[in-house]
């Protein structure tokens, strides 16, 4: 994908978070039930990266089960809802030590000093990059900056296999329908503002592919979350 259309669809979903942020607060406050499954992995952890972590809620959820001294970094490209997180995190008792990054992960690479995790959470971002090259190198970059034997923990949105969400699907302008890859989609946003983003589907065989040529040893894939219990994909991997 040309880096000029990567930029356009980024922009896309920039545009959405600023327009939807309160409405995606509201109702992005409980957990997944897919985290519990990865607490396993988290025992021992002292240092937490979670990419794209909006309003900060798996942060919320590893306060109370893991160790206090487990040291919690968030990096979103909405200031919006980093503000949110922010507020979250610090009104919460016995909060584990948090720190929150403005930065847009599509635009460039995370900043140098950001390594050295135990664990990294990478939730709920995948359908937001743009490009099957943007994808793979994020994967790779992510699990270059996990200390050795630390873990990876990736969720795919399914949404494809949902008919509800698929009747969402809105229309390609007609400059960009000759520029997009197999699995992209428009998605429309139906509750408080009207708003538009873009989409990507990790189908099965993208996801494994990722998670393999990441380097990293892959320990665990499941699905999990929403009512029909497979609204996500999930993968543990582990360096070596």
């Amino acid at each position: 994908m040309q880096a000029d259309i990567i930029r356009r669809l980024n922009d896309i979903n920039r545009a959405f978070y600023a327009t939807i942020g309160a409405d995606f607060d509201a109702t992005r406050q409980a957990p997944w039930a897919g985290w519990s499954p990865l607490l396993p992995y988290l025992t021992g952890a002292k240092r937490v990266l979670d990419v794209g972590c909006g309003n900060g809620r798996f942060g919320l959820f590893l306060r109370g089960r893991v160790g206090e001294s487990v040291e919690y970094h968030g990096v979103d490209n909405s200031a919006g809802l980093l503000e949110y997180a922010e507020s979250a995190l610090s009104h919460q008792p016995s909060a584990i030590t948090h720190q929150l990054f403005c930065h847009d992960i599509i635009d460039s690479a995370l900043p140098a000093d950001l390594t050295g995790y135990d664990a990294i959470a990478l939730f709920g971002v995948l359908h937001h990059v743009p490009g099957l090259e943007t994808r793979r190198a994020l994967m790779r970059d992510l699990a270059a900056r996990l200390n050795v034997g630390g873990v990876l923990m990736v969720a795919a949105w399914q949404f494809m296999e949902d008919p509800s969400l698929r009747a969402r699907v809105a229309p390609w302008p007609d400059e960009l329908v000759d520029e997009i890859e197999p699995g992209d989609v428009l998605l429309d946003w139906r509750r408080g503002q009207t708003a538009i983003r873009y989409c990507h589907h990790c189908d099965d065989a993208e996801f494994d592919a990722l998670m393999r040529e990441s380097g990293l040893t892959v320990e665990a894939r499941y699905v999990a979350d929403g009512a029909s219990g497979r609204m996500n994909l999930y993968g543990v991997g582990r360096r070596g």
